[in-house]
């Protein structure tokens, strides 16, 4: 198998038939061929030479789901530099917030260029006037004209740049070799072709810009190589049948999501949005990015069961961008496992079985060629049922972090990556139970975060999965509180958010024993999220504390035009200046 993405690219150009897929919102689909992604990316890559970019040059790439995305990414490749995927601005009432992080970056990278899509570009200027990348930002139509260019790399050059999503502190800059991201792609196709039924067609609608969709849709599509049909994620957002739909048009057999997707489709999809769809050939459902819900897995397998989902399909995964992407999956052709535990244990850092405790779902073992280890603050490994710090080894870890050897050096351990996660291992299972940084600490005893935030999604008036659940001691105070913030439906009525406090309290006390001592409700919208859209609860807490907590500014048309004209200046400052 290839172990470089530039030589994958070229032996996937040798399966015409197999390729891109791209769904537009009107679900019509622009099929695009390895062979044509390849001409197109020799064309960009000839391109970024004659503009200037070297080899090991870092390229910034913003674009949506859409062929120029895969020109600029293969494009950067095939000349020998280093693309950085980073995120569209898709909250544009954050936008203030969205070019402080872009900028910085772009600075920690050191961007020499960024390509964007002719959209994105109209709102960038400010970003780039702070970054100021030496050969600006330019569309695909602003290259210079050149000759088709094929530069062979070693495999132990960064074949990709990719920034954790920042849960808990601003994201890092994560330094991928090629042979580490096509390491991980072959790693599960080793996996996925276990499935005596395992096809070639896959479906994604998951940003490029995160790990699950490019290294574990993308690439594993290229170097099979198969077929990936690709669904921009604001039209899953908005319409998320537009996903069942294609699996089922397509045949797909692999399709991964974060929990939150699940538990989306199952609330908004209509049945008659789904006439004529069979999901029977979709045997690998991963769940992965965030906690794995039970009651939202089991609530998906019901309510599509009749449209030929099966029990095995549902696949908890687990994994992070240090590592290119997964490090546990669960069996291929089996139901998902959970198990309940006892509540006062776990926060004690014990797994005792009780079939009336916490039930948490396994993320199964570890990927093919990966170990995994259980550790105590001292370094040493715990056994099965004791709670702590979960580390990885494997094919396909990081370099470290682009510039930052101090971070590296804490996260990167003799061969072995600290995930910053904690867990433990029961029958031979992971099973996690949180952030490091995130733990809720109560009374001196340690609690997830999550199932008291999954606890109060069915409360009327509560956005599904826009919730945070943080401790924190107040000065003075003799313990730690309990606070929950809540954003509410934007259909909630006056009485609905009155009476939030109040029910939000009742769903935690009863699902996990725990007392909030406040609850705040929320404007949809105020809770800050990473660029994959989890919840950072630290962050939550810091503009809480700070009296920074807001909803973000609501922006018409007017406001729109103002913005662009602002960006419009600003990009003209940033030419001038270099």
């Amino acid at each position: 198998m290839p172990d470089t993405l530039n030589a994958a690219l070229a032996r996937a150009a040798g399966s015409p038939d197999k390729g891109l897929r791209f769904l537009d919102r009107r679900e019509q689909a622009t099929f695009v061929g390895w062979d044509e992604v390849f001409a197109r990316a020799q064309a960009t890559a000839g391109r970024l030479a004659a503009l200037g970019v070297r080899p090991g040059d870092r390229v910034a790439l913003i674009h949506p789901t859409a062929p120029e995305f895969f020109d600029a990414f293969f494009g950067a490749n095939l000349a020998g530099a280093v693309p950085v995927p980073l995120y569209p601005p898709v909250r544009l009432g954050r936008m203030d917030e969205y070019h402080i992080r872009t900028a910085r970056m772009l600075q920690a990278v050191d961007a020499r260029v960024v390509l964007a899509d002719s959209r994105v570009r109209r709102v960038l200027g400010h970003s780039i006037e702070a970054a100021r990348p030496p050969l600006g930002c330019l569309t695909a139509d602003m290259l210079p004209e050149a000759e088709p260019l094929f530069r062979e790399v070693d495999p132990d050059a960064l074949g990709m740049v990719q920034f954790s999503s920042g849960t808990t502190v601003d994201p890092k800059p994560v330094a991928l070799s090629h042979r580490a991201v096509t390491a991980q792609a072959g790693l599960i196709i080793e996996w996925a072709v276990q499935h005596p039924e395992y096809t070639t067609e896959g479906a994604c609608w998951l940003p490029l810009y995160h790990d699950m969709g490019l290294i574990g849709c993308v690439f594993v599509a290229l170097l099979y190589p198969g077929s990936l049909t690709l669904i921009g994620p604001e039209v899953f957002v908005t319409r998320p049948g537009v996903w069942l739909r294609a699996i089922s048009r397509y045949g797909a057999c692999i399709s991964p999501a974060p929990n939150f997707a699940y538990a989306l489709c199952t609330e908004r999809i209509t049945d008659e949005e789904l006439e004529g769809v069979d999901l029977s050939r979709w045997t690998m459902a991963l769940n992965g990015a965030e906690p794995v819900a039970p009651e939202v897995l089991r609530a998906f397998q019901d309510r599509f069961a009749r449209w030929g989902l099966r029990r095995s399909a549902l696949t908890p995964v687990y994994g992070l961008s240090e590592a290119s992407l997964a490090v546990s999956l669960s069996e291929p052709d089996q139901p998902f496992v959970s198990t309940c535990f006892d509540r006062d244990a776990l926060a004690q850092g014990r797994a005792v079985p009780d079939e009336d405790g916490l039930e948490i779902v396994s993320v199964g073992f570890p990927a093919p060629r990966f170990a995994l280890k259980v550790i105590d603050p001292a370094g040493d490994s715990l056994p099965d049922g004791v709670i702590g710090r979960v580390l990885a080894r494997g094919p396909s870890l990081m370099e470290g972090y682009l510039g930052r050897p101090e971070d590296t050096a804490r996260a990167l351990r003799d061969g072995w990556l600290d995930t910053g996660d904690l867990g433990f291992f029961w029958e031979g299972r992971l099973y996690l139970t949180g952030r490091a940084k995130d733990v809720l600490i109560l009374r001196g005893r340690n609690h997830p975060p999550h199932p008291v935030e999954q606890s109060v999604d069915a409360v009327e008036g509560v956005r599904t999965g826009c919730v945070a659940a943080v401790s924190h001691r107040h000065e003075g105070a003799a313990t730690e509180s309990l606070l929950l913030f809540v954003e509410h439906h934007k259909d909630a009525t006056a009485v609905q958010r009155k009476a939030l406090p109040e029910a939000c309290t009742a769903a935690v006390r009863e699902a996990t024993g725990l007392n909030c001592d406040a609850v705040f409700v929320l404007a949809p919208g105020t809770l800050p999220r990473t660029s994959s859209g989890k919840i950072r609860r630290q962050e939550t807490l810091r503009r809480y504390l700070a009296g920074e907590l807001s909803a973000p500014e609501s922006v018409g048309a007017l406001k729109l035009a103002g913005m662009m004209a602002r960006s419009a200046l600003a990009m003209r400052k940033s030419r001038d200046g270099r």
